[in-house]
């Protein structure tokens, strides 16, 4: 049974930084896509970065230059460093992963707060 659990979110004042993590079980992370998507309130649930083929990676226009997603097979998690943030980055932010044996699955979410 595949399994994501966020963690890292939490309440930062605009250009801080913060560091979440995805630990994921039921999985080896470097052979599915692994993605970190986000939701603010009252808006859709968008992509915001992804790795694939374990060292592949890709961001959201939003997010590019300021956010860097990376991976650590040994403990089998997922990051994302998020530094310069901005009020607009404000959202519960989760983990998801597919793979060619994997269905789409989500962590619960850890909130991100941005202050201005």
């Amino acid at each position: 049974q595949v399994q994501l659990v966020e963690s890292g979110g939490g309440l930062v004042q605009a250009g801080g930084s913060l560091r979440l993590s995805c630990a994921a079980s039921g999985i080896t992370i470097s052979r599915n896509i692994m993605e970190w998507y986000r939701q603010a309130p009252g808006k859709q649930r968008e992509w915001v970065a992804g790795m694939y083929n374990g060292g592949i990676t890709n961001y959201a226009d939003s997010v590019k230059g300021r956010f860097t997603i990376s991976g650590d097979n040994a403990k089998s998690s997922v990051f994302l460093q998020m530094n310069s943030l901005k009020v607009e980055d404000t959202a519960l932010y989760y983990c998801s992963t597919v793979g060619s044996m994997v269905p789409r699955t989500w962590g619960q979410g850890t909130q991100v707060t941005v202050s201005s």
